[in-house]
């Protein structure tokens, strides 16, 4: 899972600490900002879902919907996102057949 921090505005306020990354198990990527009131969770918490995000575009509309923004990144970050996406592309998905005979083999031993 890559992270790297990066600046999320709306609503009136900023986070200078806020996450982007990718997760290869979850095939998408997320985003990451404001301490939740209540709870150790982030405020804003988008990307929790298998394949929710599959272009950082996709990501940036969605933040956008609820009022938050963290465009531009760098073409520097852009790149490294975008690799880390590509690294994980061809990779088996862990629910898939492959992953559920290595959780057989692995209830076996």
């Amino acid at each position: 899972m890559s992270r790297y921090t990066i600046t999320v505005t709306g609503q009136g306020r900023q986070d200078p600490d806020a996450i982007i990354g990718y997760d290869p198990p979850l095939r998408t990527y997320f985003l990451q900002a404001f301490p939740h009131d209540v709870t150790d969770d982030p405020a804003l918490w988008l990307g929790t879902c298998g394949h929710a995000f599959e272009r950082l575009d996709d990501l940036h509309h969605a933040a956008i919907a609820r009022g938050y923004d963290f465009m531009p990144l760098t073409p520097e970050l852009s790149m490294r996102l975008i690799e880390d996406r590509a690294a994980d592309i061809g990779r088996p998905e862990r629910g898939g057949s492959l992953g559920r005979a290595l959780k057989r083999l692995s209830r076996s031993e």
